[in-house]
């Protein structure tokens, strides 16, 4: 559901890399600019510069080239492993992007020394830690919409939207078979045997035709061993899986394990999204302003959502400057909504589900949302059929979803 009420202008997202720029805005309010040499030495950047420190800070730009992917490739070429990599957020591949990273152990003139098709290192210089994951304000983005039927209905839902759009999880969040959410499911009630099996044999979005074949042909024999000789190369996870059952073949929650933590936590963290966005869409109805009842935060320094300011809102006070504030179920939520409870009841789970028998390396505490984000620095602008976008948001909102309210899809 839509927050604007408008038409959008129609238009195509993600033609190509270009279409899609991403600066990264570190926590110091740096926007780190594409082909902008950086220092470190600059306002913002000078935190993280520590002579003598064990590691090496990088701006990293890189196009079609997703964040875990180039820096393997950079690790690589510095005789690194990729655990002394770090980075503040992951980026999509579809995109010509710049981000702070860093690596433990490497000189910075080895990094200016890395040469890679469509990667270059835009600066790098000592620090006495390294980048971790949330080491950012969030992500300055300027988009290009192909075959815009209506550049007028921009400025239509830009002033309706009054710098606000409802803060979902886009799609990525649920994987590109869109089973995530069924497989989180299994795996928080305990039933791995299901789970397992859903990540293997699942074809029902599958695109490619020997994953469907080799999918269908799994479910209908259950022979592990044998699907290693016909499972897609590429299928590393599936692989993965089916190497431990071919040996321990009713060992099922082993056998997601050998899956990378990260990747099984994403399943969980499904679940705990697609609440979040059902409960997001009954809100919708009742306004985006804070309500009595609801818990809100302040905006930081930025004008971002600042979740260490969460607290409860009183009816009667000012609403400027605060955002309503919705949660992320998991374990330790106190006090869910009538939306959540009513959610979960027909999911079959409730908080407590979130400490996960057999699997607690996957449990989730919980914790808070903005319902409600900001974009800042808009502005847009047309060339015949095209027309380019340019904003910025907080860590974690998604330049998707704003742009499903421009473009009405």
């Amino acid at each position: 559901m839509r927050l604007a009420k408008s038409p959008g202008s129609g238009g195509k997202v993600k033609s190509s890399a270009e279409d899609f720029v991403v600066e990264e805005i570190t926590p110091g309010g740096v926007v780190l600019e594409r082909d902008r040499v950086y220092s470190g030495s600059e306002p913002g950047l000078s935190d993280a510069k520590a002579e003598g420190g064990k590691f090496s800070i990088f701006v990293l730009q890189k196009r079609d080239w997703n964040t875990s992917s180039a820096l393997k490739e950079i690790s690589r070429k510095v005789a690194r492993g990729i655990r002394s990599a770090g980075f503040a957020g992951s980026k999509d591949r579809t995109a010509i992007s710049t981000q702070l990273c860093s690596m433990y152990g490497v000189e910075p003139a080895q990094l200016l020394g890395v040469r890679l098709k469509d990667i270059t290192i835009n600066g790098a210089w000592k620090g006495s830690h390294g980048v971790r994951l949330g080491d950012l304000l969030g992500n300055r983005f300027t988009i290009t919409l192909k075959g815009v039927a209506d550049p007028r209905a921009v400025e239509e839902v830009h002033s309706e939207l009054s710098g606000i759009f409802p803060n979902y999880y886009g799609t990525q969040r649920f994987g590109t078979r869109g089973n995530n959410i069924q497989v989180g499911l299994d795996i928080i009630k305990g039933d791995f045997e299901s789970a397992a099996m859903r990540i293997l044999s699942d074809s029902s979005s599958e695109t490619n035709q020997d994953a469907v074949a080799a999918r269908e042909r799994l479910a209908s024999e259950r022979d592990f061993k044998g699907a290693l000789q016909y499972f897609p190369r590429y299928l590393k996870n599936e692989r993965l899986v089916l190497n431990h059952l071919s040996v321990f073949p009713n060992d099922y929650a082993n056998a997601i394990r050998k899956i990378p933590r990260s990747v099984t936590l994403m399943y969980v963290h499904s679940v705990e999204s697609h609440i979040f966005n059902r409960s997001l869409e009954e809100r919708i109805k009742s306004g985006a302003g804070p309500q009595e009842g609801d818990l809100v935060c302040a905006a930081d320094r930025y004008g971002f959502p600042d979740m260490a300011t969460v607290r409860a809102f009183n009816g009667g006070e000012r609403e400027e400057g605060l955002f309503p504030v919705g949660n992320i179920v998991g374990y330790g939520t106190a006090n869910l909504t009538a939306a959540e409870k009513g959610l979960m009841d027909g999911m079959g789970i409730t908080p407590e589900s979130f400490k996960i028998d057999g699997m607690p390396e996957l449990n989730c505490k919980g914790a808070f949302r903005a319902l409600f984000s900001p974009y800042l620095d808009f502005s847009h602008s047309s060339e015949g059929a095209d027309m380019k976008l340019s904003f910025s948001l907080p860590s974690g909102s998604y330049a998707t979803v704003l742009l499903d309210e421009f473009t009405g899809i």
